[in-house]
């Protein structure tokens, strides 16, 4: 019996791209049909929803403004029709890096600044669907800081003890999978990075 957890084995074959569709477009998406064809010859159409912003990525950032918290907002979701706590994140702009979007989107929806960003992980949302990438950031050594951002209306900023995330998890509005792994990987790493008791590293 095979083994499926065996990461030596061969990735199977990609299906044949027969033919591409634009179905429908918005300002923001763009739906696109898939005709494929797999390697046992099975054909199917997949659909698919391709960003059109002008952006180059994407970053969700973990703000901590000291090392047992972390800066949440609460901001409308149009998908729900309500307002949900999450973490800050955005668009990288044209000619932005990674820590140069972060630290922009930490000003306008948080803000501070962060003396301090690393990159900890890059997630995808419905990779079935869509082919989205977040890259999640820490930033830590934070300073007072704003800039003018797009949002309809201001956010509400509120902090929260990352080692209580299990709190969090119990309340109905605080639901976003990317945000709720962004938040353990970066507590884990936390801990890893902490000194032992005996002070030392």
């Amino acid at each position: 019996m095979s083994d499926p957890h065996d990461t030596s084995r061969p990735w199977p074959t990609r299906p044949q791209i027969l033919d591409r569709r634009s179905v429908a477009r918005s300002r923001l998406f763009h739906v696109e049909e898939l005709d494929l064809r797999f390697a046992n010859g099975a054909e199917r159409t997949f659909e698919r929803l391709i960003g059109t912003g002008q952006g180059v990525g994407a970053v969700m950032i973990v703000a901590m403004p000291d090392p047992e918290h972390v800066l949440l907002i609460r901001e409308y979701a149009a998908g729900f029709e309500d307002y949900v706590l999450t973490l800050p994140k955005g668009l990288v702009d044209p000619g932005e890096d990674l820590v140069t979007a972060a630290n922009r989107e930490l000003m306008e929806e948080c803000g501070f600044g962060a003396h301090r960003i690393e990159p900890l992980i890059e997630l995808s949302l419905a990779p079935n669907y869509m082919r989205h990438r977040m890259q999640v950031l820490l930033a830590t050594d934070l300073y007072p800081k704003r800039l003018p951002g797009d949002e309809p209306e201001p956010l509400i900023v509120e902090t929260h003890a990352i080692d209580e995330l299990s709190g969090l998890l119990a309340r109905e509005d605080f639901h976003e999978a990317r945000a709720i792994a962004a938040l353990y990987i970066a507590r884990d790493k936390l801990r890893s990075d902490a000194p032992d008791d005996t002070g030392l590293w």
